[in-house]
Parts: C-alpha cells; structure tokens; sequence
C-alpha cells in the first residue's frame, strides 16, 4: 500500500515525541527506580483478540524513537487476519527502554486495529457493488494521523484529511451561504481568487437540492446526506453518472447493504473511527 501524504516522516515523529511527551514527562520513574539501567530484556506483544492487525509498523517508529537500540521482529504485518494467541512481533533490549514504550504503543495498535477490523467488516458487506467505504472528520483530536491510516489498512478510502485539503459544502454551510448555488458560487470564485485547486463536495438533503447542483456544476461529488434507500435510488438516478455520488448520515452495519444497493459510488461512515472498541493486545515479557 503506498503511503497517502499525509503519513510523512516529519508527521509521523510530530506524533510520537508528542505522545510520548505527554506519557513521560520528566521521566519513566516506574522503571528508573526498579529496573537496573543495563539490565536487557525482551518481550512480545500479544494478540487476545480477533480481528485485522494495524500500527505494527508504527510500532517500529515508536521503539526506535525511544530507543535506537531496540531490535523489533515483526511476525505479523499490517491487514493481517489475527485471532487469540497470535504474536505480532518481539522487542529486545534495554528493559527500561521496552516499558517506556510499551503503553504507547499499545494505545495506539489497540485502537488502529479496531478501526481496521471495522473498515473490513463494513467493505465486506459492499461486495457485489461498485461503492467504496469512506472515512470522516470524527476522529480523535491529535490522533487522526493513527486513525485514517488504520480505515487503509483495513481497506477502506480516505476522505480529505482536514479542512484545508478539500472543500465539502455541508449543510449549515448552504444555510449560511443562502442556499446551494449561493454556496457553490462563492466558493467557486474563492478557489479562482485565492489560486487553489480543490476538490467540492457538496451536500444535499433534497432531490431539488440535487437538482440544483446538476444546473450549477463544477463539482467533484454530490453528498447525499441522511437519505432512505428509496430516495437515494431516485438521486442517483437523477445524477445518471454526471457526477459521483456519496451516501452519507448515520449508515450503520445494518443498513449499509441497503444504502450500497442503490448504486452510490461511495459511503462514508464516521463510525469507522468515533464508535469502535479497542482489540485487545499486551506486550508481555518472556
């Protein structure tokens, strides 16, 4: 899988000096005060869980920062199928170096691979179709980096990153704006002031409001937000191809192969990373 931009090495590292920062402080005094300084040791992390694994190669970033002189063994890789008794990978070195890692890189494997788990068991059930799983916003402030990686990893696709990489014209922004071609409009000139080139998104709640994007045009995608299987079928029949189209606004496990029947090219969930409980891993030694 190639690494989407945002996964740059000066962002990755951002990351982990800050959580481990946030995590150590002044210092690991748990293990400064019980464990000799030379003592060597080394541990495995170990799955207790059933599902697909992600943050393993993270994990390699978060022992190297901490310690250049941890050797990690990777037994299992990123998308991996794991289920209970598997090991991921072993860590040897300094004792002291492995226990300052540990709790990091276990918050973040666990919820990377719940949110992987997730995005697999949703794509599975959007077989047969042609609509591809999209992630959302609703991430965890300062951990987006971790948890749009993991919707990858478990086989899904990005949405944009953040506000500044992609436009999406939602609700309160047609309301604020004055209306759909208000909104499309303003941000069409803003983009040709401004010099960028962004993709737009625009949402709709109403086959008029879809309507009117089809008049206006110069979009990437029509959002079709909140709507029953029904109207989606009649929105997208609307758009007949013109423009891809997004169902989106609480799309659960049970009604997701519905709302792909219906013939929408993409799907975002933001439940994907807001509402997913973590797997169960530890790092033990042996």
């Amino acid at each position: 899988m190639q690494n989407p931009s945002y996964l740059t090495p000066e962002a990755l590292t951002t990351f982990i000096r800050t959580a481990l920062a946030e995590d150590i402080g002044d210092g690991d005094h748990s293990s400064l005060a019980s464990i000799p300084a030379e003592a060597r040791n080394r541990a495995h992390l170990l799955v207790k869980d059933a599902g697909v694994l992600a943050g393993v190669e993270l994990a390699h970033l978060i022992f190297r920062e901490v310690d250049t002189d941890l050797q990690v063994e990777e037994l299992l890789s990123d998308g991996a199928l794991v289920k209970h008794g598997d090991v991921a990978l072993i860590v040897e070195g300094r004792s002291q170096s492995i226990l300052t890692a540990e709790r990091l890189v276990l918050n973040c494997m666990q919820r990377m691979s719940a949110i992987a788990t997730k995005t697999a068991y949703l794509t599975s059930l959007l077989a047969g179709t042609k609509a591809k799983l999209l992630d959302t916003r609703k991430t965890t402030p300062n951990f987006r980096i971790c948890e749009k990686w993991a919707v990858l990893i478990g086989g899904g696709v990005n949405h944009r990153y953040g506000l500044f990489d992609g436009i999406i014209l939602k609700d309160n922004h047609v309301d604020y704006a004055g209306g759909i071609r208000a909104a499309i409009e303003a941000t069409q000139a803003y983009l040709t002031r401004t010099g960028r080139q962004l993709p737009i998104v625009v949402e709709t709640r109403t086959l008029a409001e879809v309507q009117q994007v089809l008049e206006i045009g110069g979009v990437e995608r029509i959002m079709l937000d909140n709507m029953a299987p029904a109207l989606l079928r009649e929105a997208v029949a609307l758009v007949a191809g013109r423009f891809p189209t997004e169902a989106s606004g609480g799309i659960t496990e049970q009604t997701i192969a519905d709302v792909a029947q219906t013939g929408v090219d993409f799907i975002s969930v933001g439940a994907l990373t807001h509402s997913v409980k973590s797997l169960d891993l530890s790092l033990k030694a042996f």
